[in-house]
């Protein structure tokens, strides 16, 4: 029964940092220092271009990079590490979350 127990747990843990492998916080930090001059315009802007369901998409598909470059064309590099953390920043505030972010 332990074993069950514990196996049921980690399968819901992993499953969770999935969903929520970035950071907001240090998503917003990385718009701010590293795309916000590039883009033009605050971050408020940025992920209020879609919802959380669009950028969600964006991400599952492979394609937030794209994306971001689609959105501000002067941006000319997306490392990978600022992938995740981004996500979570542009799906937590994104238009019709009821959030703004601070950038």
């Amino acid at each position: 029964m332990k074993k069950l127990l514990v196996i049921a747990l980690l399968g819901t843990a992993l499953l969770t940092t999935s969903v929520t492998a970035g950071n907001v916080d240090m998503g917003m930090k990385v718009y701010g220092k590293k795309l916000k001059d590039a883009c033009g315009f605050s971050g408020v802007k940025f992920t209020a271009t879609h919802t959380p369901a669009e950028w969600k998409k964006f991400y599952d598909d492979g394609k937030l990079v794209d994306e971001i470059k689609v959105i501000c064309p002067k941006v000319t590099e997306v490392k990978p590490a600022w992938v995740d953390h981004i996500y979570s920043f542009v799906y937590e505030y994104g238009k019709g979350s009821g959030n703004e972010p601070a950038c």
